[in-house]
């Protein structure tokens, strides 16, 4: 009988080592951002847009969803044409403001035109689900196929500015001890939740006396 189990155990290690490896505790599968330019030309009147423009920037950015995260420049090809406070204020009508410099689009901005660019950031996790590998049994230490693909795509969807998986933010230099104490005080304040709060009662948490 023992010089046949080798053959016996060749086919479930095959089996074993068939779909994506993942040998560690980090999942394969990691956030990938993907950044996208939006450009729309806009005519210009001696300092302002010219008739009809702002009505064809507001549709546009309108039909994008402009959103958080996203970011708004404009390229006048360093003629210095008019127009950017027009733009400037409807983009503050989604709370975003008007970076300094704009990123280099394909083609050259025409002489009297401006254009419009708005950078946006899409984070995903390509591959995922990803169920290839069978689970048991697995005799190459190797954590199952689709490990980490639940955890990394929910954070890729609930990122508020995909590119702070990317570069990070940085934190406020100055701190409110008001705010951070906000959360402590309306707990401390609230009814027990026997009253119908949210505090747990001192005797409850310490148990039978």
């Amino acid at each position: 009988m023992s010089r046949f189990t080798p053959l016996l155990l060749a086919p479930v290690l095959m089996l074993g080592a068939c779909g994506t490896y993942n040998g560690g505790v980090d999942s394969v599968y990691q956030p990938v951002v993907q950044r996208n330019f939006y450009v729309l030309d806009l005519q210009t009147a001696g300092y302002g847009l010219a008739p009809g423009e702002g009505q064809r920037l507001a549709g546009w950015l309108g039909s994008m969803g402009l959103r958080y995260g996203d970011q708004v420049a404009v390229d006048d090809g360093g003629a210095g044409e008019g127009g950017r406070e027009e733009i400037a204020a409807e983009a503050g009508r989604y709370g975003l403001l008007l970076n300094e410099n704009a990123p280099v689009t394909v083609g050259q901005v025409a002489p009297g035109t401006v254009r419009v660019v708005v950078t946006r950031m899409l984070a995903s996790v390509p591959g995922c689900p990803d169920f290839s590998r069978q689970y048991q049994p697995d005799f190459s230490a190797s954590t199952t196929s689709n490990y980490g693909c639940a955890t990394n795509s929910n954070l890729a969807a609930m990122v508020a500015d995909p590119g702070d998986l990317v570069r990070g933010a940085p934190g406020s230099p100055t701190t409110d001890p008001r705010t951070s104490g906000k959360a402590i005080n309306a707990l401390r304040a609230a009814a027990p939740s026997g009253a119908g709060g949210t505090a747990v009662k001192a005797e409850s948490a310490g148990g039978n006396k």
